[in-house]
Formats: C-alpha cells, sequence, structure tokens
C-alpha cells in the first residue's frame, strides 16, 4: 500500500469520534490488515471490574473496519463472531490484528485477533459485504 494512502487511514482513525473516546490507536495498515491498540482504563470496566466486552469489540470493529475497507472499495459488516478467551489486567495495552482470509468480488472474510502483552484475549471471525462504491476519503 503506498504511504499517501495509509496517511489518509491513520489521519480518519484518529478523527474518528468512537476511536477517540476509547483512544484506539491505528498501528500499522496494509491491504487487507490492519494493527489497532488502546489500553484497558478504568472506563472501560464491566459491573464486575473486569473489560468490558463491548470494549473489546470496539477494538476489533476497528481493525476490522480499516482491514477490510484497504482495498479502495466500501466494505460493511455482514457478521462477526466473536469469543473471549481471557479478561485482560487493567492498565494492559491490547492490540487488535486484523487479517484478510479470503476475498470474493462481493464478500470478503477476516480473522481478527486481541492480545496484550502475554495473553490471547479474544478472537474473531468477521464477513464484509464489498459494495463497490469508492472510498470518498482516499478521492479527497
Amino acid at each position: 500500500m503506498e504511504e499517501s494512502k495509509k496517511a489518509k487511514y491513520f489521519k480518519k482513525v484518529q478523527e474518528e469520534a468512537l476511536a477517540r473516546l476509547l483512544n484506539i490507536r491505528l498501528k500499522d495498515v496494509d491491504d487487507g490488515y490492519a494493527l489497532c491498540e488502546m489500553e484497558f482504563t478504568d472506563a472501560m470496566e464491566n459491573i464486575y471490574g473486569n473489560a468490558h466486552g463491548g470494549a473489546i469489540f470496539s477494538l476489533i470493529d476497528e481493525a476490522f473496519e480499516i482491514s477490510s475497507n484497504s482495498h479502495d472499495n466500501v466494505a460493511v459488516a455482514l457478521n462477526m463472531n466473536v469469543t473471549y478467551m481471557k479478561a485482560p489486567q487493567k492498565g494492559s495495552t491490547l492490540t487488535a490484528e486484523s487479517r484478510e482470509t479470503n476475498r470474493t468480488r462481493r464478500t470478503a472474510s477476516y480473522y481478527i485477533e486481541v492480545k496484550n502483552e502475554k495473553d490471547l484475549i479474544a478472537v474473531c471471525q468477521a464477513l464484509v459485504y464489498v459494495k463497490g462504491q469508492a472510498i470518498p476519503f482516499l478521492e479527497e
């Protein structure tokens, strides 16, 4: 992927409201690939003091969104199946790595792993529908 195109993805994630709210950062992007990270903070706790599944899902979704939209066409989620493996420690840095596993003209599949410094936290299998529309911010 060209560096100028990568820069546009980094800029969009920095501007995205939910990513800013959860302090999700894009660390790497390439065709069919994205790596995002965030810290598990007090604001992300569930009623038991563990990481809220919604916070972890948001990190997964960000990596999925970027990787699936990295081919110049708008892609929208059709299905996401998440398995939570282990609760992370508060203060740990969580990374979500999304890799494209299959792509056709109209659909694409992704496998996303969330890890902290030492453990596998969650995995996700996800499917998108490729709309065939150009990504607006890449044309700006």
